[in-house]
């Protein structure tokens, strides 16, 4: 046996995305990239916004001495500052360097707050329909998943959740814009969650952390406005990427912001400094550093992605697809016509239409279309899902 037993079982869970996004390359190379409608990464085609590259060129052009150079673990302390001056914006809440940890994309920033909170056994909720890595990044630190679904469209259900609350809880993991749903949960909910994790902190006698994911923040729509966690429960802590924001996937570059008003803060933020080190990551990315630190409060231009919204969604509703219409993000999570979620997303895939089922974020009987793609491609996919669906009506 070449690999832990437990690797092989996780890849094979994993597999869908990843998958689909390595079937599709086959296809295209078969039949050509136009002919192919590949819905299963998130991976956008939007282009950073101009400031981007104008930071980036004036880095380029007139670098400065020491521009490359190791900083301290939790990143440059101007950096750390022009996050912390945008998030008191953003929140109304006296955020400081100190508060923020740069680190390399979302995906490290979980793993590091994780790594720093979790004793063997402790229990991390997650919300389905979730991110699949989620389960894994709580294993690899010793965790343990425990899943709750969502209500019928997608919303947390208070009442699961407090049934499900326990003295092993020390994570309560939200994703808001939600992938795959798309669904934003508002300022009541997040302020009901945060009443609800109070009172249960005080029945167990423990601490529990609410850990917000959130890589879409800034991707709202209808005149959304996000509401902060930060405002509804003191032991809060908020894990971001700019790979959405600003179109930055590839540069893996994010930052973790603790509440000031959070318990122990001393001991979490050099927890968060030794684990940032330990796993590996060391450091967010110097240049990435740099370039944000000029982009803060610079958000991709989001009618791009309501025009694109737009199509997906009229189009498939007039065929008669059942979905929540998504408040953010670029993810449609519609239900799957047959009751088998796999089956369907097969029969997709012969008209060259790549999806992900819905089984691979934890909720069966759906499948999720990632929108972020160029509009051609949705116009010419329409054809096949129409076909996909009267032949499943028969």
């Amino acid at each position: 046996m070449a690999i832990a037993q437990k690797v092989r079982q996780y890849m094979q869970a994993a597999s869908w995305i990843r998958g689909m996004f390595e079937e599709g390359i086959r296809l295209k190379q078969e039949h050509g990239a136009d002919n192919v409608y590949d819905f299963s990464l998130g991976n956008p085609v939007v282009e950073p916004p101009p400031e981007f590259h104008e930071a980036l060129h004036r880095l380029v052009s007139q670098p400065k001495p020491g521009m490359h150079r190791y900083m301290p673990n939790t990143g440059y302390a101007e950096t750390r500052t022009a996050v912390a001056e945008q998030l008191g914006r953003e929140t109304g809440i006296a955020f400081t360097a100190e508060l923020i940890t740069m680190v390399v994309g979302a995906a490290g920033g979980l793993n590091v707050v994780f790594k720093t909170l979790l004793d063997p056994g402790d229990e991390v909720m997650i919300f389905s329909p979730y991110f699949v890595e989620y389960n894994f990044y709580a294993d690899n630190h010793q965790g343990v998943s425990k899943v709750v679904p969502t209500d019928a469209r997608f919303n947390l259900d208070l009442p699961a959740i407090a049934a499900a609350l326990s003295v092993r809880t020390k994570i309560v993991l939200i994703n808001s814009p939600n992938n795959p749903s798309g669904v934003m949960y508002d300022a009541a909910t997040v302020e009901a969650l945060g009443d609800l994790l109070r009172r249960k902190q005080a029945e167990f006698g423990t601490q529990i952390y609410l850990v917000s994911d959130e890589p879409y923040k800034k991707l709202l729509y209808d005149g959304l406005t996000y509401p902060e966690v930060h405002a509804h429960f003191a032991n809060s802590i908020a894990v971001t990427s700019h790979a959405k924001d600003l179109a930055l996937p590839g540069e893996r570059i994010g930052h973790i912001a603790v509440n000031p008003a959070c318990a122990g803060l001393e001991e979490l933020l050099e927890g968060l400094n030794f684990a940032n080190r330990t796993l590996g990551f060391v450091n967010a990315p110097a240049l990435m550093q740099h370039v944000v630190r000029e982009l803060q409060g610079v958000t991709i231009d989001m009618q791009q992605y309501e025009r694109k919204r737009a199509l997906m969604c009229d189009a498939l509703a007039a065929m008669g697809y059942e979905f929540v219409r998504p408040q953010g993000a670029f993810y449609l999570f519609p239900r799957s016509p047959i009751e088998d979620d796999t089956a369907f997303v097969n029969m997709l895939l012969q008209r060259r239409i790549l999806a992900v089922p819905g089984r691979g974020f934890g909720t069966p009987g759906y499948f999720r279309l990632a929108y972020c793609v160029e509009d051609h491609t949705i116009e010419n996919a329409l054809p096949g899902f129409k076909e996909t669906l009267e032949t499943c009506r028969g």
